[in-house]
């Protein structure tokens, strides 16, 4: 399990379905920040996963007993260790957080274009993790969702 500042939250968030970040619940967008960039929005059940230019924001739905929302931030200042793993249809977000523990988002059903969309979102988290600046057209495409080959 990973740990934030010491507190369990899911390992492993698995995501089937981009967004539009215009279509998301209003309870998902209250969490983006004025000077925050959204740069995707993923959807799998009632879960949502949405990543800006500062950082994760995972909204964890579950109806076990009861209606239950867990919020999960992680700041990118918090990774200390990160890597991307593509395979034939899916591909894999590893973070390493500085409690030392794990957290992978994991994105299924991929087409070319989800492939490049994760490729470009890893390039943006990797400079927000080593603190450069996002570049430009990187930004552009993830924020106009522009995957044209």
């Amino acid at each position: 399990m990973a740990y934030i500042r010491y507190k369990e939250v899911t390992r492993d968030f698995n995501f089937t379905k981009a967004l539009e970040a215009e279509s998301v619940p209003a309870y998902v967008k209250d969490y983006i920040y004025d000077d925050e960039v959204v740069l995707a929005v993923y959807k799998v059940g009632k879960d949502h996963g949405m990543i800006t230019d500062k950082k994760i924001v995972l909204f964890d739905n579950t109806q076990s007993f009861g209606m239950r929302k867990e919020i999960t931030t992680v700041p990118y200042k918090s990774v200390t260790a990160h890597s991307v793993i593509f395979h034939a249809s899916s591909a894999e977000i590893y973070l390493l957080l500085e409690t030392s523990n794990p957290m992978l988002l994991k994105f299924a059903n991929m087409t070319d274009v989800d492939k490049l969309r994760v490729r470009l979102l890893y390039n943006a988290i990797s400079a927000a993790v080593c603190g450069q600046k996002i570049p430009n057209q990187v930004l552009k495409k993830l924020i106009n969702n522009d995957f044209g080959f």
